[in-house]
């Protein structure tokens, strides 16, 4: 079937947004689906289902039954679960790959019926029971014919909530060995006072987010059932997670695999291999995994303007999120040739719906800004790639990238280090007799891309409004620069709903904060100085807050504010011996070296006025400078004497005459100028070619 086929005739429906509701089920929530679609879906759904089957190629027919297979061969491993093994070989001590499920409990509780509710899951599900041990040099699926796991209760009663976090966080990190079963460890902290926390933590191997909604529904199921003594209202699962396995294994080959392979070879040729985002950090050689995150909201009132601009868009709000999301790494890289990573549930059949187990692949979304696009046309190729993609969703995401022969890195991931999910799946209410239950979001503190969004749509009696948090590697962010990106998505959104037809590259980024600060803040430059006072007394001045602070650095060498004043006095008092008058132009002609600052220093507190003479000058321009100057007195050091004129009175090599110098005292000398006399006199090269100078006071400076 080709995806232009069902839109054309979803089209003639009006409801051409079933895409995302049915077959290809959109790792995105129902975006634009109004109540008049939803009830068109509903009268015509047998009429749909009978085009879908008519429609689709014999190469990949829906009917295609998933059949149980015997268990007394070896069980491959699924593309996905493949995948994850083959991370978890690269190492085995990340626990970046740990899922949690952490529930608070408060009421009567009953702790040995909760224990029971969970393996009675864990019978139910083969996946819970499965390792995967080496046979012949290849990892296979073991499944255990039964497994129990006893509940671990901890005592935290009267403990800090912080203590209680931290027992929580370490509980997540714990790594797993794949070889072994249970993947999976449910620990039941125990607060006190009918407070409960019980955390279950699985290997991603072994469940995905769907899983986590099947987990919640039937935990509510048996735990009800086992307390009324009654028997459980659940159908009897048709297949397992093995079976499937083997059945993609057997699907998943010749000519469906060619050709979606080669349409994600075309894709994705010579794409960039990173995506330069401005880092606080040096990017490590090798990755860490380290990270944290930054929870933020979307209102309803923002949240319904983007479902608004979809619906009139003709695309789903996962496809206008991605387009943003494809604008705010453009504004930030500069690099116009965007990927993003995204999850799919991949449960596009009616079997594995029941099922807990790892069936997630991840696409890359690749979308281009070359041109500086308007926003609407950036979201319309966005739609194109979303729905390209998942029509090639099945080829797992290691053989797209063993295909396209690309290099890996152990600094970064492969193809996309950037992932973007709008969570489709939410749990159930978990419904518990004598119990209120309420889910947690538990931080885990290893990541697995530089960047990940994750967003969910909460639906509330006010509207529905986007939660979610940003997820960033703590190895090249800080939390204020993802802090500050928070900021500038929201600004992003607010101002592409206000004008879609803006380019991208003009799109309002800055919050009003970061506008305050930019255009008054920062420009408020008028400041209170003390205006009599010259510049060599304000230097002073500092000597005697931070005598001891470095103030000069040359290679190894340093001076202090103290050695630097102390050094600069001197000189000072040698030229006020030589008869140095107010405004007074004396010359000074030195390598860039300490003793530069030293001479500046002490002709201003002798009360001359400066005139810098570059050491790389040519002679002509040197003594056309001191001559129109009237230079009498000239600083310098004894190697460059050579260069300079005869003219000048008195040539004083700062090296040679250190001895007349040091005899001077230390002390800051006495003159007779104010902030009106000269400090110094600039020479520029002149519209003519002539050096003219500049005279510049103490008070301009």
């Amino acid at each position: 079937m080709k995806v232009a086929e069902f839109l054309s005739y979803l089209n003639s429906l009006d409801i051409k947004l079933w895409l995302e509701e049915e077959k290809l089920k959109y790792q995105a929530p129902q975006g634009a689906m109004t109540p008049e679609i939803k009830q068109e879906i509903g009268t015509r759904k047998p009429e749909i289902l009978t085009f879908l089957r008519s429609a689709t190629t014999p190469s990949k027919p829906l009917e295609s039954v998933i059949n149980s297979v015997a268990r007394t061969e070896d069980l491959p491993l699924s593309f996905a679960q493949q995948r994850m093994w083959f991370l978890y070989q690269m190492d085995q001590q990340n626990s970046a790959y740990n899922e949690a499920l952490t529930i608070r409990l408060t009421g009567r509780l009953n702790i040995d019926i909760l224990e029971q509710t969970i393996n009675a899951i864990i019978q139910r599900h083969e996946s819970l029971r499965t390792s995967f041990p080496m046979v012949e040099g290849k990892p296979i699926q073991k499944i255990a014919p039964s497994l129990k796991i006893k509940l671990l209760v901890v005592n935290l009663k009267d403990i800090p909530q912080e203590q209680i976090d931290k027992q929580i966080i370490e509980e997540l990190q714990k790594p797993f060995d794949l070889t072994q079963a249970p993947l999976l460890r449910c620990t039941l902290f125990d607060l006190g006072y009918e407070n409960y926390i019980l955390v279950n933590v699985f290997h991603h191997i072994i469940i995905d987010g769907w899983s986590k909604g099947i987990l919640f529904k039937e935990l509510s199921e048996f735990y009800q059932a086992f307390l009324c003594n009654s028997t459980v209202d659940l159908p009897e699962l048709a297949i397992q997670y093995a079976d499937f396995a083997v059945w993609q294994r057997q699907w998943l080959q010749g000519e469906i695999l060619e050709n979606q392979l080669n349409y994600w070879k075309k894709q994705l040729t010579a794409a960039p291999p990173l995506l330069e985002l401005p880092t606080d950090k040096p990017r490590p050689a090798t990755a860490n995994f380290r990270g944290h995150s930054i929870s933020f909201q979307i209102n309803s009132e923002l949240t319904e303007k983007l479902k608004l601009l979809s619906q009139k868009s003709g695309v789903t709000l996962f496809m206008t999120l991605l387009a943003a999301l494809n604008t705010l790494l453009f504004r930030y890289s500069g690099q116009d040739d965007i990927l993003i990573g995204t999850p799919t549930a991949n449960r596009n059949r009616q079997e594995i719906e029941p099922l807990i187990g790892f069936f997630v692949n991840t696409l890359v979304l690749r979308n281009s800004l070359e041109g500086n696009p308007t926003f609407s046309g950036l979201l319309q190729q966005a739609r194109n790639v979303v729905l390209e993609a998942y029509a090639n969703q099945d080829v797992p995401f290691e053989q797209v990238v063993d295909g396209l022969e690309i290099e890996r890195s152990l600094s970064y991931n492969p193809l996309f280090q950037v992932m973007f999910a709008l969570q489709n799946a939410p749990l159930n209410a978990l419904e518990l007799p004598n119990l209120k239950a309420q889910y947690l979001a538990v931080e885990n503190q290893r990541i697995k891309f530089d960047l990940s969004l994750v967003l969910e749509e909460i639906e509330t009696e006010k509207g529905a409004y986007l939660e979610g948090f940003w997820e960033y590697d703590s190895d090249l962010f800080t939390p204020e620069r993802i802090t500050r990106m928070v900021g500038h998505f929201q600004t992003l959104l607010k101002g592409i709903v206000a004008n879609p037809q803006q380019t991208v590259g003009e799109l309002p980024l800055l919050t009003e904060s970061e506008k305050q600060q930019l255009l008054v803040e920062w420009n408020q430059t008028q400041q209170d100085y003390p205006q009599n006072l010259c510049i060599h007394q304000l230097f002073e001045e500092q000597v005697v807050k931070t005598p001891d602070a470095i103030a000069v650095i040359d290679g190894e060498q340093s001076l202090t504010y103290e050695q630097l004043n102390q050094k600069a006095n001197q000189i000072a008092r040698y030229l006020q011996k030589l008869g140095v008058k107010p405004d007074q132009l004396i010359g000074i002609c030195v390598e860039r070296l300490p003793l530069m600052i030293i001479g500046f220093l002490g002709i201003l507190k002798a009360g001359g006025a400066y005139v810098p003479l570059d050491t790389s000058y040519p002679e002509e321009r040197l003594e056309s400078i001191i001559n129109d100057a009237e230079i009498k007195i000239l600083l310098t050091q004894q190697h460059l004497i050579k260069k300079l004129p005869t003219t000048v009175n008195q040539l004083i090599c700062l090296e040679q005459d250190e001895d007349p110098i040091k005899q001077h005292s230390k002390q800051n000398p006495l003159s007779h100028v104010n902030a009106e006399n000269l400090a110094y006199v600039i020479y520029t090269s002149g519209s003519t070619g002539k050096p003219k100078g500049v005279a510049i006071p103490h008070r301009g400076v």
